[in-house]
């Protein structure tokens, strides 16, 4: 089963936006955005309505086109984002009624349930805790870490 990446996705773009942000950028094309998440324009643009619905990040039509952040970066937490994008739970149950007839299938419902329902309830305030300037440090750390490794490639595989 593959994982729901929508919420990798958002952050990635939100920090993105942060760090042109940063560099003086006030905006970036949806195609500019995808070069960074290497994908398709089409799914950063679908990813980028949901956030502005959410009001994390705002789009600028006609000359100088583009999306940037609505708010500082400090200011968004993944939560936010998470619900924004509508990530669903962490984990599903059964798609079909597990059988009745067996002792298992009986109780493994309210079972996990419970579990889940914890777990959620961990991540969720992780997320609220963590926002896209967080994000943002750590990426930049860890690109550090790799560069020192011999690659010198800049932003989206760019050369400095």
């Amino acid at each position: 089963m593959a994982a729901n990446s929508r919420l990798t996705i958002a952050t990635h773009a939100l920090a993105w936006l942060a760090l042109a942000q940063r560099r003086g950028r006030e905006v970036l094309t949806s195609e500019q955005v995808a070069a960074s998440v290497n994908t398709n324009a089409v799914i950063i643009r679908r990813s980028l309505g949901d956030l502005r619905r959410a009001g994390l990040v705002k789009v600028r039509h006609g000359a100088g086109a583009g999306w940037s952040l609505a708010r500082e970066p400090g200011e968004i937490t993944m939560l936010e984002v998470y619900d924004a994008v509508d990530a669903h739970p962490p984990f599903g149950l059964h798609r079909t009624e597990p059988n009745p007839e067996c002792p298992v299938g009986r109780g493994i419902r309210p079972a996990l349930d419970g579990v889940y329902g914890r777990v959620e309830q961990v991540m969720r305030r992780e997320l609220a805790d963590t926002s896209i300037a967080d994000v943002l440090r750590d990426a930049l750390v860890n690109q550090q870490a790799v560069r020192q490794g011999g690659d010198r490639r800049g932003p989206c595989g760019n050369r400095d």
